[in-house]
């Protein structure tokens, strides 16, 4: 029997290069080795996006078209929208009666949020508790096994101590879930900080050819190159770390090349962009076809949200009795 997996995405918009090479790319290849549920979570885009939620909808089948358009299958993966499924917010509750807030204030990525995002009021029950959502997010499918990278470890330590604490408390139900560590490529955006929607500093997987060539060509480089000719230093350039994403054959000649002085930063743009644009094709020209057919996005999401459904139902039978309701 083939260990299952959860993982899911916020929808708040159109996906970029980092979600490619960060996460999907892996997720296409452990749906032929793992039972895999891949969720929309779309209860974690209201925690911080509570105050403007028109877009709620639309951003749920616009990061639908970039899944499919990447590989991920609805015939080996089981798709759906997390508020489809309202075991989701029932586990939430009963997860967060049992968890010290303690445990939340510490979380590390809570602070980093609350930092980044300053002008938004942040100051809420439920962007605390989104952690708490979380683990019952894994904790719902009896997922064993959660693809994440080194530095979300925090996160899931958070939903192993929430296992121990609960089943102290109402005997053995859940296994403690374990990391499935993966390499995730830090892609940074085209001024220099994390690649975000937010920051305007995005390359879409969904951009046109022209659209991706220019905001390459526009890549803040080596801040302390000024000629062609000068000798580049690779490990703090924007753009290497995107040749060792999307141009793996080259990318040490690439490096060779400029510590030598002797490929300049619109060269180098300029095959990368090549690049790119060879990358996305596939997915872009999948990801026409599919917008044309909203029915079928929706007959996905409709099966995938009645397989989650049943599988988080079953899970619940057995929590609630191991709480004590009656029935």
């Amino acid at each position: 029997m083939m260990k299952r997996v959860l993982s899911g995405m916020r929808p708040t918009g159109r996906l970029h290069l980092g979600h490619l090479k960060g996460a999907l790319e892996n997720w296409k290849k452990l749906q032929d080795n793992y039972e895999c549920l891949y969720m929309i979570a779309d209860w974690h885009a209201l925690m911080s996006d509570y105050a403007s939620s028109e877009n709620l909808s639309e951003n749920t089948y616009q990061i639908l078209l970039d899944w499919l358009a990447c590989g991920i299958s609805p015939e080996k993966s089981i798709i759906f929208c997390q508020s489809k499924v309202s075991s989701h917010a029932e586990l939430y509750l009963l997860l967060s009666i049992i968890t010290p807030i303690g445990w939340l204030e510490r979380n590390p990525t809570y602070k980093e949020q609350i930092k980044e995002l300053q002008n938004v009021d942040l100051s809420t029950h439920g962007f605390l508790g989104y952690p708490v959502l979380q683990a019952g997010d894994i904790l719902l499918y009896k997922a064993t096994t959660v693809p994440i990278g080194i530095d979300q470890l925090p996160h899931l330590e958070l939903t192993r101590e929430i296992v121990r604490r609960f089943n102290h408390f109402y005997g053995k139900t859940f296994e403690v879930p374990e990391a499935l560590l993966t390499e995730t490529p830090k892609l940074p955006g085209i001024d220099g900080r994390k690649m975000s929607k937010s920051y305007n500093n995005a390359i879409f997987i969904s951009d046109q050819e022209a659209e991706t060539e220019k905001k390459i060509r526009t890549m803040i480089t080596d801040p302390a190159r000024i000629h062609p000719t000068d000798k580049g230093h690779p490990d703090v350039c924007n753009i290497f770390s995107f040749q060792t994403a999307f141009n793996l054959p080259r990318a040490k000649e690439i490096e060779d090349l400029c510590k030598e002085g002797k490929i300049g930063c619109v060269a180098c743009k300029k095959e990368l962009s090549l690049c790119v644009n060879e990358a996305l094709k596939e997915p872009r020209e999948k990801r026409k076809t599919l917008e044309k057919d909203r029915k079928y996005l929706l007959d996905i999401l409709n099966e995938g949200n009645r397989y989650a459904g049943k599988i988080a139902e079953e899970t619940m039978v057995k929590i609630r009795e191991k709480v004590g309701f009656y029935g």
